[in-house]
């Protein structure tokens, strides 16, 4: 989320993507770095024994969302 503020405040559109596991800590994180509305992206979780297969397709499912997050 650091990451993700710190382009934002640069004038560089940026997403935050994670996993469902995540939705309540990056709303509170964002919050508290000053950005609350920052653009943030969550695929099913969990991801850390997903396999590649597994991982392609939530990507695959979220593109669209990302390059609209990016291009709005």
């Amino acid at each position: 989320m650091h990451d993700t503020v710190w382009f934002e405040t640069q004038g560089i559109p940026s997403v935050f993507l994670a996993s469902t596991e995540f939705v309540d800590a990056a709303a509170r994180q964002a919050t508290a770095l000053g950005l609350p509305d920052v653009k943030r992206l969550f695929v099913p979780h969990p991801i850390q024994d997903a396999t590649d297969e597994e991982m392609q397709a939530k990507a695959e499912a979220i593109v669209a969302e990302v390059i609209a997050a990016l291009t709005d």
